[in-house]
């Protein structure tokens, strides 16, 4: 057996480093930037600008505003690209740089790209037929069918990198980018891969996409305080709040990222997904299928539930999901869910579909990094049955080791993270 075969069966023996972020996002763009957003603590959603939102019940989103795409890529790059796409593409070259690695010295079909985004680019498409239906096929981007395809993210990210291995974009609701960097995580793992490009990237805001998700009434119809609008936990939650972005954390085979002097900002330990398999737009009650996510994401990393020191909460702010989140991490962590501090981000830069797992990952692994937590924004009256120990008005000093981050998506899809700080 080779070296390289040895490699390929060593089981769970490999260790795999997050040495490099990237973001996109309406609180912040880089590592620094993301950061600078969170620890400021102002929502960054506000009345809708990029369409006229009036015949809509929800007229609030968080945009990504100060995005030129020519600042970060090629002309050309961004002639063929879709917004989403443009994002994941800078996203993945600001962690290429902040992880210091030159792709030119990668082994061939040693790095790839996981990506995950619950809408690709329907958005750009419907933004296309407006022109199709005022000036027919002529006036139509001729490169549209390049770009609105699940795919063009990730397949963009590798070919502007020149990474030769696995190339995976998933569509997994809400849940995608958690579960693009906990399958690009248990791919470099298992040996396969050196280097893998993980996150997720999404660009909702056009007024049919947006507009499908308002008559479902999942949305908050709090317009006349936006900032406010996206609630986690709260008494008064009344829905999520779309928002765009995306985030693509550089993650390492642990010895590979050591021989290049790397500087690891916190380890992936564990990942699990489960389904609920019982609604498109309610959570299974019981909450036992996102605990068992739970509980397996522990199994995996090796650790019991008293090892977290801090849950990342998916906090969509909508009136089922949240306590039967609650009652999921009762659930999986059992007595430790009463001892440890909760938090979600989602009211700062709001729920940005399939690519809010990713920036949530990225968020904690620069907390796990900075020794401080992010409060929960906008949770000022805990809900009664959202009982746990969730960090309201101001973040804490604590330098957890390990903590969790939950994901969830439409049709019952439920991912865990464990992540490991470098303490």
């Amino acid at each position: 057996m080779s070296d390289r075969d040895e490699r390929a069966y060593d089981g769970r023996t490999r260790r795999v480093a997050i040495t490099g972020i990237g973001a996109v996002t309406p609180i912040g763009s880089g590592r620094a930037g993301l950061w600078a957003g969170v620890t400021r603590g102002a929502s960054a959603v506000d009345s809708i600008s990029r369409f006229d939102p009036s015949p809509f019940s929800c007229q609030v989103a968080a945009e990504v505003r100060d995005f030129a795409p020519r600042d970060h890529l090629p002309h050309k790059l961004v002639h063929r690209l879709d917004r989403y796409a443009q994002f994941a593409v800078t996203a993945a070259i600001m962690a290429m740089t902040d992880g210091k690695l030159d792709p030119a010295t990668l082994e061939d079909g040693r790095a790839g790209v996981y990506l995950g985004s619950a809408l690709g680019g329907v958005a750009g498409a419907e933004a296309e037929h407006v022109k199709f239906m005022d000036g027919g096929l002529r006036a139509v981007n001729p490169l549209l069918a390049l770009s609105v395809f699940g795919a063009s993210a990730s397949t963009n990210v590798s070919m502007h990198l020149g990474l030769t291995g696995p190339c995976v974009c998933n569509a997994n609701g809400c849940a995608a980018g958690a579960i693009a960097v906990g399958e690009a995580f248990q791919t470099i793992r298992r040996g396969e891969l050196d280097v893998a490009f993980a996150g997720g990237a999404e660009a909702p805001l056009m007024p049919l996409t947006f507009g499908a998700f308002a008559a479902i009434r999942a949305m908050s119809t709090r317009n006349d305080e936006p900032s406010r609008a996206s609630r986690p936990f709260d008494r008064d939650r009344d829905g999520f709040v779309m928002g765009e972005g995306a985030a693509i954390l550089l993650l390492e085979e642990w010895d590979h990222a050591v021989r290049r002097g790397a500087s690891p900002l916190a380890e992936v330990v564990g990942f699990s997904q489960t389904c609920d398999a019982y609604r498109m737009t309610a959570p299974l009650p019981d909450g036992r299928q996102a605990a068992r996510a739970i509980r397996q994401a522990l199994a995996d990393a090796g650790i019991g539930p008293d090892a977290i020191e801090y849950v990342k909460a998916h906090g969509s702010a909508t009136p089922l999901n949240d306590p039967t989140e609650t009652l999921a991490i009762r659930l999986g962590l059992g007595p430790q869910a009463e001892r440890v501090p909760v938090s979600a981000t989602k009211g700062l830069h709001a729920h940005a579909l399939g690519a809010s797992g990713a920036i949530e990952a990225a968020i904690v692994a620069i907390a796990l990094e900075s020794g401080y937590i992010p409060a929960t924004a906008n949770l000022e009256n805990l809900a009664p049955d959202c009982d746990l120990d969730f960090v309201q008005c101001e973040g804490r000093v604590l330098r957890p080791r390990y903590a969790l981050c939950n994901s969830f998506g439409f049709g019952g899809i439920n991912a865990a993270l464990v992540l490991r700080s470098m303490q």
